[in-house]
Order: structure tokens, then sequence, then C-alpha cells
């Protein structure tokens, strides 16, 4: 990597609200009887916005991690990132960051992920968060917001960060539920992504095929704000929207059953962010993502891709042209 590509992949700012410590372990089988023993896979720091700090650098390139910390698991967060080596800034809270647990069982491939609702914030670390935020997003190009919020954090927090964020020239790329999200879409942002849930949350059906996902694109864009929209459609693959058309990237066919959705969206974020960073189009960046995500699903637990494999399956994603009416 040259000396410009570096600089630039250094102007990426990740925000995580509810980081947690993951801890990822394998059994050979599921049973309510007797206990479950366990292989130990992992323990990590997780979240929104780490996860994509940690899928950026397996790119080949970097992002500042923001992200609250609260206490002995807190604490223990700052640690495990420091030991992995990921660049992170903290602002300490009062409460105990949560801890998650994921389950993935050799029997089926399938993972189960337990995750509780992580801390509450007080006004004064609100006020000190937000600062936070702003004064790291100060010099970056790329914005990412992504993961939950904290339980009853008001719900024009993001829209705020947004707003004080965006005098600077930086672009703002959203990946968060709707009780944020309705607030922050007043607000200048360059690219949304939803997932199914989210999506169907806002336009009030099921997200089950491309055209479904073209709706909650077109929703996005109508309000004039938001300049990039990207819907994701589980196993199908994902809708990019633009002003002008949509595009439905139709994910690299895989024979069998997907391990683990953990990741899959960050990877599909971080893969975004990369390519944008680079210079790339959004559609180019949005179809690379398809592949990144492909290749997360197919790991267990935490798991995320193998820069290689998403090169691989980078070749196998299909993209069809839509215009807009």
């Amino acid at each position: 990597m040259s000396n410009s590509e570096q600089n630039v992949a250094h102007r990426i700012l990740t925000v995580t609200l509810n980081p947690t410590v993951d801890t990822c372990m394998e059994v050979p089988r599921l049973s309510s009887d007797g206990k479950n023993r366990a292989t130990l896979r992992s323990v990590q720091g997780g979240g929104g916005g780490i996860n994509v700090a940690r899928c950026l650098r397996r790119l080949g390139g970097s992002a500042t991690a923001w992200h609250t910390s609260g206490r002995e698991v807190g604490a223990k967060l700052n640690r495990l990132l420091d030991a992995e080596g990921l660049d992170h800034r903290s602002t300490e809270i009062g409460s105990d960051t949560r801890e998650a647990v994921v389950v993935a069982e050799q029997w089926t491939g399938h993972s189960y992920h337990i995750v509780p609702p992580g801390p509450v914030l007080t006004d004064d670390e609100e006020k000190q968060c937000m600062d936070a935020i702003v004064a790291a997003a100060r010099d970056v190009s790329y914005l990412i917001i992504t993961g939950s919020a904290t339980h009853g954090l008001r719900d024009d927090f993001c829209a705020e960060i947004v707003r004080r964020t965006g005098t600077n020239g930086t672009k703002v790329i959203l990946d968060i539920a709707a009780g944020q999200l309705l607030k922050a879409l007043q607000e200048d942002i360059f690219m949304v992504r939803l997932d199914r849930h989210e999506a169907a949350e806002l336009i009030g059906r099921r997200i089950e095929d491309f055209g479904d996902a073209r709706a909650a694109n077109d929703y996005l864009l109508a309000n004039d704000a938001v300049h990039n929209a990207l819907t994701t459609v589980g196993a199908l693959g994902a809708v990019y929207s633009d002003r002008t058309a949509h595009y439905e990237i139709s994910a690299p066919i895989w024979p069998h059953p997907p391990r683990s959705d953990v990741c899959a969206g960050d990877s599909l974020v971080a893969s975004v962010a990369f390519q944008l960073s680079r210079g790339h189009t959004c559609l180019h960046a949005c179809e690379f993502g398809v592949a990144a995500a492909a290749a997360t699903v197919r790991l267990p637990g935490t798991e995320v891709f193998e820069s290689s494999t998403v090169e691989t399956l980078r070749s196998e994603v299909i993209t069809r042209q839509v215009t807009r009416s």
C-alpha cells in the first residue's frame, strides 16, 4: 500500500455507542438436559463500529474506533482492543459495558447470538460522548455510525452527530436502528444501510425480495438529505440505489445454509467504506460489500472474512440495473 493510500485509510472513524465483550463458544449439539460442554473459541471486543474497524484492517485499511467504556467490563474491552492492536478511543461511563455470548452449534452449523440491552447513559454522559465523537471526527473523511444504541438514548442523538460533523465535509454512513434513523434522516447523509428488519419497520412490510428492497431505498431517497441507499436481502444480496437507478446486487450462490450472520452487516459496511476511501464508486463499493458479507456468513460465530476470499467471491457477484421512476 502506498503512503497516500495509508493516509486516506486513516481518515475513517467508527462510532459504537453500545459495545460488547463477545465470548464465542462452540458446542457439538445444544441440549436442554444437563450441561452443554463448550470449547472457548474467542473473547474479543465487539459492537458495530468495533467490528467495522476490525474488518477494515482485515482488508488492509484502517480506522479509529470510538466507543463507550464502562467499569470492569469496559476496562476488559479496552485491554482486548489494545492487545489486538486496534486503534480505538473510549469515553468512560458509570455503568458496565455489556457482555454478549455467541454459541456455535456443530450439529446444525448455526450460531446463536445472545445480547443484553447494555448500560443507560446519564445526561452528562450523553453530552461527554457527543463532544468526544465530534472532536474525534474533526479531520475524518468518513464517519460510520453503526450498531445498537444504549437503552433510553434520546432519539435525536445520532442526528446531532450528523449535523455537527457535517460542517467539516465529513461523509456519514449510517447503519442504525429505526428509532435513531428517523430523526437522522432530517440531516445530510451520504449513505444509509438497512438490514431487512430495519427496512421492514420503515416501510411496514417484510423485505423478501429485491422489489421490497427497492421500495425501502425509495423511502430513504424520497428525503433529499439521503444521497445513497443500500438495503440487504439476506442470502439474495442487496439493492444499492442512487438518484437515477436501482442496482440489484446478487450474492454468490452458496449451496450450504449460512453458519452465522453476526458480523455480516459489519463486513459489508467495512468493505463499502474501504472501497470508497480509495476513490471507487458507490456501486463498486457495494458490490465488494456484498462479496464480503457472503464470505463472512460462511464462518461460525464472530469470525469475519479473509480478504482473499472476498476477492474471489467478488467475481461471482452479478448486478442488474433498474431505472428509478
